[in-house]
């Protein structure tokens, strides 16, 4: 299951493509039946867990609440999904910024749903009657085969399945636990065998730079995708699954304004925004919420 669990060390995250999913929506309405009112004197709790990506999400959905006349309680950096999925629950939160393949490996270790639409009907069998997911975004903060550049043009590489001609000659670099995750699975998908698989953990963007090793496993939101100019290779038999950042919400804190403003954010923001964006807050050392009005501003969202 893909590692983008929310978790409680922000530094795993600081330095997280054109990989992306098509928005898919909830596939029912979440607040059917609620009566709040978000625009109209209830306060709605934005929260998010405490690394940068999901702060800067936060704030995006914070602030576009906000120019919709919706009253909004910030609560940043309060930890992993276990406190915050607790905290939706007893109405603590009404909104967070969440994976949505993540999500259901949390609540059902042992689903195999992996397209988008998939994933977001398990989720919404798995949840409790007063939780619900709002419109998925196309942006995914997910797992990857990524190449530079170079290797890109010169082999005429864009999907994984194209690894198939070269596959035997190339060197793989990620995590120590990737071969084991990872090796049978591209096999038996894609029919690839690599010749060697090798351990380069936070330095696998720079080895693919550098060509010390030919494929990589980068997470597709990593600023270095920009920085070193490299290329997530799309994977059309969802080895990986779907990490679209999809809004949880306690259905009772939302009203119709307020659900608006965030499908509204989910159907704008897509994987290479968002790493645009995290290499603003990352990278530049920018405030997220700056980065967040900017981006909402561009967007025609504030």
């Amino acid at each position: 299951m893909h590692s983008r669990l929310i978790r409680s060390v922000a530094a795993t995250a600081v330095l997280l493509g054109a990989a992306a999913c098509s928005s898919s929506g909830s596939g029912s309405d979440p607040l059917a039946g609620s009566s709040a009112s978000g625009g109209s004197g209830r306060t709605v709790v934005v929260g998010s867990a405490n690394f940068p990506e999901n702060v800067l999400l936060a704030s995006i959905y914070s602030q576009a609440l906000q120019a919709k006349g919706v009253k909004v309680q910030e609560k940043f950096n309060i930890g992993s999904r276990e406190v915050l999925y607790g905290q939706l629950q007893n109405g603590s939160l009404t909104v967070l910024p969440e994976y949505n393949g993540a999500l259901l490996g949390y609540l059902d270790a042992k689903n195999t749903a992996s397209g988008t639409t998939a994933v977001n009907a398990a989720l919404q069998a798995k949840l409790p009657a007063s939780l619900g997911i709002l419109d998925s975004a196309a942006a995914e903060d997910k797992d990857s085969l990524t190449v530079s550049q170079e290797n890109a043009a010169k082999y005429n590489l864009k999907s994984i399945a194209d690894l198939s001609a070269q596959a035997s000659g190339f060197t793989v670099g990620g995590p120590p636990e990737f071969k084991s995750r990872r090796e049978q699975q591209f096999k038996d998908a894609y029919g690839l065998t690599f010749k060697e698989w090798k351990p380069t953990g936070d330095a696998t963007a720079d080895s693919l730079k550098s060509n010390a090793v030919q494929v990589g496993n980068v997470f597709t939101t990593d600023p270095k995708i920009l920085l070193l100019k490299l290329v997530t290779l799309t994977d059309p038999k969802n080895v990986f699954s779907s990490q679209n950042v999809t809004p949880l919400v306690n259905k009772a804190g939302l009203d119709a304004t307020a659900t608006g403003a965030l499908n509204a954010v989910s159907a704008k923001l897509d994987t290479a925004g968002l790493t645009a964006l995290m290499k603003r807050v990352s990278v530049d050392k920018e405030d997220p919420s700056a980065v967040a009005k900017d981006w909402l501003k561009t967007n025609g969202l504030s």
